[in-house]
């Protein structure tokens, strides 16, 4: 039943693909719709400072817009990527605890530890700084949709430019694209104590602009003990000084708590969803983070062809936890920036070059103090641990693209990074420890334009990705190991991609089928060194070889009479090739004894997964319209020796908005939007621990998600 929706819409993929063929032409004499003007936006923070197109890239890559981002809760990303092909994203608790899986990478941020409310494996980028840290862990502590004007999603591999954990990229850009000054205040109420407010403002000052926002948001949780809250300021001016030399400024401030309901047991997910782990409850496991961000970024073109750019961020932060019966103290600073230098020349009539080379530093370090925990759940006054943990990276890259005439460009590139960690124990010396990962990652692809807006293209490249600081804490298989800080066992996770891909826009002007854009994506990954969470994510090792292939389909339409039809479709297999394990990993008694979990199902990835949004958004309704959305998603396994299933699911939702601004006099606009999430109020498993605890050889894995809720909002804007 769960595959029926993602049959009917690929066929309807299909004919739409067969529908506009050698309509090319007439998408070329119409550039002038949003949709093809978003699509053919540069791709400047993703590119690194390049002016090509998303079309013109020989990389799958989604462009999310403002108005993709109206009609949302707007409080974790996965309300945006949960419709992007190729991208699985669910929200574990319905705060912004979200799980990100881009083409298999990221696939193990899901469990106990510090897994909570981050991802892995996926480089997150905010206004061009990065939010993923040195060791590649990801927060989502500074991303809220209500701030965000355009998200970027490159979906290969693309470790050749951004290094470390980069096996998908999520670009944010809070820089608002008005033409004149303006401000807007948007409230939204909703289901399990949903309270949200987002101010926006900005205006040109000079040659610049300042712009803000602040979004501040509330929920009382779906599960007991999933409460959340976050409060997020976003500070912004850019600015053109002449000579060529562009300059921003930014700043982020965020104070974000959200609890921890923990995974049950597939009886107790079915008999009371809304039900928390006992232990988790008992602890009040909970997260509270506290952060801020400066950082500035300036370019400068000279002689004509040429442009040097730098980029340097401070990202202090001040971390709380109630984990595993510790509180926690963290005090962190992130540091970092860029170099980088562009050259476009002319080769020959028939030949242009563009050459990007540049270098990037981080280092992330601080200490962490461990507590025992109250009665109450609260910090203790015994110090059980004192420690410092360090990650910095060092990565240089350059990139060579080729224009061959009018139809080819042919690009190489290549990257090489050092990722070091430092362990210090200042309680027990003897674990000190100190490890280094380092990797030359090769990239190489080819684009062939059809047409200005059909192409085709195919990338070869590498990845690197090396365990997050957590990851690196050794086993403690006897429960007694003292060896060293960080794990020995584990090496960094290496991989080769193989890519074809063909995207076209086809605008027809009228007709029963007016506007279309798709792309198509299919790849091959072998992945060397895969690293997989043992114990719901106490402790990880690499895990052999793996290897990922994938059929992507991604179709916006829009038809007479306002027809919207968008869909986004994955197909997928991810199969451990050579994976051998010590038995004594999950029974000490069967230790010398080995599990061969060689072809088994690689953990936390179904084989399909998708959306399919049906809309009608007639013009004589002046922007207002109906959509609804569908999405699905296939069984997968939540375990090595792929006994433990974590059933598929499909859910409804609809959405009834204003897309455009009611007019109310002095240049005041109103819109707003009434969401209804899962209509059919199912029951349904939103996310697993992985490789979970076994308690009476019964897993407790599950983690239940939102049932029917109702979203209200109302939002108004004021343009000079």
């Amino acid at each position: 039943m769960i595959l029926r929706p993602w049959v009917i819409s690929s066929c309807a993929l299909l004919a739409n693909v067969w529908a506009v063929q050698g309509a090319a032409q007439a998408a070329a004499r119409d550039s002038t719709a949003d949709s093809l003007r978003t699509r053919l936006a540069p791709i400047t923070v993703l590119a690194r400072g390049s002016d090509r197109t998303t079309i013109n890239v020989p990389l799958a890559i989604t462009v999310i817009d403002r108005e993709d981002l109206h009609r949302t809760r707007g409080y974790g990303l996965d309300e945006a990527l949960s419709h992007v092909p190729g991208v699985l994203a669910q929200s574990r608790s319905g705060a912004s605890d979200v799980r990100i899986v881009i083409r298999g990478f990221g696939a193990r941020g899901a469990g106990d530890r510090s897994n909570a409310g981050t991802s892995r494996g996926i480089r997150v980028l905010l206004d061009g700084f990065p939010e993923t840290e040195p060791d590649g862990r990801t927060s989502f502590d500074g991303i809220d949709l209500g701030a965000a004007e355009r998200i970027d999603v490159v979906r290969s591999n693309a470790s050749a430019l951004w290094g470390n954990a980069a096996g998908g990229v999520v670009a944010v850009s809070t820089v608002p694209t008005f033409a004149n000054s303006g401000m807007s205040a948007e409230l939204a109420t909703g289901s399990y104590g949903l309270s949200r407010t987002v101010l926006r403002a900005g205006t040109d000052v000079g040659a610049g602009r300042v712009f803000s926002s602040f979004t501040n948001t509330t929920l009382d949780g779906y599960r007991v003990s999933s409460g959340a809250r976050r409060g997020l300021l976003n500070l912004g001016y850019t600015a053109s000084l002449g000579d060529g030399t562009d300059l921003g400024v930014f700043a982020m401030g965020s104070n974000s708590q959200f609890s921890i309901p923990g995974p049950l047991t597939r009886a107790q997910a079915e008999a009371d969803p809304e039900q928390a782990n006992a232990t988790y409850a008992s602890r009040r496991e909970r997260r509270y983070n506290r952060l801020g961000r400066l950082g500035a970024s300036v370019s400068h073109r000279f002689g004509g062809s040429n442009e040097v750019g730098g980029m340097l961020y401070v990202n202090p932060k001040y971390l709380q936890r109630s984990e595993r019966g510790t509180f926690r103290d963290f005090t962190r600073y992130h540091t970092g920036g860029n170099v980088t230098y562009q050259n476009r020349s002319t080769l020959s009539p028939s030949v242009r070059s563009r050459l990007l080379a540049g270098t990037d530093v981080a280092y992330q370090d601080g200490a962490i103090l461990f507590y025992s925990l109250t009665a109450d759940a609260e910090r203790g006054t015994t110090l059980r641990d004192n420690k410092r943990e360090g990650a910095a990276n060092f990565g240089a890259f350059v990139s060579e693209e080729l224009d061959l005439g009018d139809r080819w460009t042919a690009s190489l590139g290549a990257r090489y990074d050092d990722i070091r960690y430092i362990a210090r124990s200042f309680i027990t010396p003897q674990l000190n420890d100190q490890r280094s990962f380092s990797r030359l990652t090769p990239k190489v692809g080819v684009t062939f334009r059809a047409s200005p807006v059909h192409t085709f293209y195919a990338n070869l490249g590498g990845g690197v990705e090396a365990p997050a600081g957590n990851e690196t804490d050794p086993a403690a298989t006897f429960g007694q190991d003292t060896i060293v800080g960080i794990n020995p066992l584990l090496d960094p996770i290496r991989s080769t991609t193989m890519e074809v891909g063909t995207k076209q826009i086809v605008v027809r002007g009228n007709g029963w089928l007016r506007q279309v854009s798709y792309d198509i994506a299919a790849y091959q990954t072998n992945v060397q060194n895969e690293i997989v969470p043992y114990r719901g994510g106490r402790f990880y090792f690499s895990a052999g070889e793996a290897r990922r292939r994938g059929l992507e389909f991604g179709v916006d339409a829009r038809g007479g009479g306002g027809v919207i039809l968008e869909t986004a479709l994955t197909f997928s297999d991810n199969t451990y090739q050579r994976y051998v394990v010590d038995s004594v990993h999950y029974d000490p008694a069967k230790a010398g004894r080995f599990a061969d979990y060689s072809g088994n199902k690689v953990v936390g990835v179904p084989d399909v997964f998708g959306s399919l949004t049906l809309g009608l958004a007639p013009p004589a309704l002046r922007g207002l319209a109906v959509r609804f959305v569908t999405q699905g998603f296939g069984k997968y396994f939540a375990d090595d020796a792929n006994a433990v299933t974590v059933p598929g699911y499909a859910i409804v939702g609809t959405t009834v908005s204003l897309d455009r601004p009611i007019a109310l006099g002095g240049g005041i606009g109103l819109r707003g939007f009434v969401a209804i999430n899962n209509l059919g109020d199912r029951s349904y498993i939103a996310s697993a621990f992985l490789n979970p605890d076994v308690v009476n050889n019964v897993p407790v894995a599950f983690e239940p998600g939102l049932r029917r809720n109702v979203v209200i909002s109302f939002s108004l804007s004021r343009t000079n």
